[in-house]
């Protein structure tokens, strides 16, 4: 679905890049997980996750910080490309939702302590960031049951 303009490099990078949020967010699920995964494929996740990770180690509250940055200053911004607009809007979205999953977990009490249910969700995420990725690089829309939905009603 390209049918909002043409798509360069420069926005096909930016777009797949902001799927590192949800990813990394993921991590915190995927501890049981990542160990049944391929070598090349966790070489890769660290390799994609490396600068977010050192941009969370040497500012406090970074991740919220980049969340409000990116809402504020690429969402909302009519300036930016629709591609690169939707797709930080569906990268936060997925990042939300991975932020409810973790506190309804807590509120019932399970924590991180169910590993089916941390292993699944991990895997859900990875799979659809890997596919979103995928689907920036070839300057195409991904799309999400549900979430590309809501994406496309708030990103005119």
């Amino acid at each position: 679905m390209v049918w909002r303009g043409s798509i360069d490099i420069k926005d096909r990078i930016f777009a797949a890049l902001v799927y590192s949020l949800p990813l990394y967010y993921s991590l915190s699920f995927g501890q049981f997980a990542v160990n049944y995964l391929p070598q090349p494929l966790i070489v890769l996740i660290n390799i994609f996750l490396t600068p977010l990770s050192i941009l969370y180690s040497i500012i406090p509250l970074a991740d919220f910080v980049l969340f409000l940055a990116l809402f504020i200053l690429v969402v909302r911004n009519d300036k930016i490309k629709h591609f690169v607009r939707f797709n930080t809007m569906q990268a936060l979205l997925i990042d939300i939702a991975l932020v409810l999953i973790n506190m309804g977990m807590r509120i019932l009490g399970l924590g991180l302590m169910t590993s089916v249910l941390t292993s699944i969700i991990f895997i859900l995420t990875l799979a659809v960031c890997i596919y979103s990725v995928i689907q920036c690089s070839l300057g195409k829309y991904p799309e999400i049951p549900s979430i590309s939905d809501a994406v496309y009603s708030q990103v005119p």
